[in-house]
């Protein structure tokens, strides 16, 4: 029998799924709010699981112990997928969202695999200036396998659906990863790739050197290019689709693209500010899409 999905509107606890999505303050929250029922259930499970495997991987604590809380997660994966009881109320929500939708499991690992990746190794140093196939191979992980998990839920699991969902997923990391550089440098990261440096003249690969370094602008600016290479490819994707049930997706497109554009706005100099998108514009655009007329990019 199906596992029945946890009640989103639930205030039973502080940590259920939907209480985790709305304490975020996630651009992703309005998108989901507004799905039905079951599918809201289903995304908020998805959300709160990568939000609690992803503070394993940033919260204070040894490596060593970091890879063995992610390891206790995976083993809770597949006992899911293996008729096995979870073990919390999140791994419960997870199941009812696995068995009504279908959803894969390598998504679900590929999701921590990501984020050990954010793990120091023995070197003492995790995600620092990598390559750019190592930083797309992440974004895959931590990004990608949402989008593969989300269109399971929305019903639409074809072969241009999982194109528009790994393009978009690529897309929202990379905003992510500009939004985010002051933040990530203070947990000693740096996810700028190490031949977009080279390009801009920028030769270390320290956190802070790199964010203080002038040529950062040049670096940031060759990143965003590649996010709105990966933005236009999505687009063009869900063009060649009917849009229908992805209408969430197109918000989220719609609204990590908007952020993108302020970066670009701002600038790369003063890093301390934070950009976003307000909580009465996520509304709108999240209402414009549910009624099928979603702003432009």
């Amino acid at each position: 029998m199906t596992q029945p999905l946890l009640d989103s509107a639930s205030t039973e606890s502080a940590d259920t799924p939907a209480a985790v999505a709305e304490r975020s303050g996630s651009t992703f929250y309005w998108p989901m709010l507004l799905l039905p029922r079951s599918k809201r259930a289903a995304m908020f499970a998805i959300y709160a699981f990568c939000r609690r495997i992803d503070d394993i991987a940033d919260e204070p604590g040894a490596p060593a112990d970091k890879r063995a809380a992610l390891d206790e997660w995976r083993r809770e994966i597949r006992s899911l997928y293996g008729g096995g009881a979870p073990t919390s109320s999140l791994a419960a929500a997870l199941k009812g969202a696995i068995e009504r939708y279908g959803l894969p499991r390598g998504e679900l690992e590929a999701l921590i695999d990501g984020m050990a990746m954010d793990i120091p190794g023995d070197s003492g140093v995790g995600m620092q200036a990598p390559a750019l196939p190592t930083l797309r191979l992440y974004c895959r992980r931590v990004a990608g396998a949402v989008g593969m998990l989300a269109i399971r839920v929305f019903d639409r699991a074809d072969a241009s659906t999982e194109a528009f969902a790994l393009a978009l997923g690529e897309a929202l990391q990379l905003t992510n990863i500009l939004r985010d550089l002051a933040e990530d440098a203070q947990l000693g990261r740096l996810y700028l790739p190490r031949e977009l440096l080279d390009e801009a003249g920028i030769g270390t690969s320290d956190p802070d050197a790199v964010l203080a370094h002038p040529n950062l602008p040049i670096a940031c600016e060759a990143l965003a290019d590649l996010a709105e290479a990966r933005f236009a490819e999505a687009r063009r994707a869900v063009d060649c689709s009917r849009r229908g049930s992805l209408w969430a997706a197109v918000a989220m497109m719609v609204l990590y693209h908007r952020v993108l554009v302020r970066l670009r706005a701002r600038g790369w100099r003063d890093l301390n500010g934070r950009v976003r998108v307000g909580k009465r514009e996520c509304a709108w655009v999240a209402m414009r899409c549910a009624l099928g007329y979603p702003p432009a990019l």
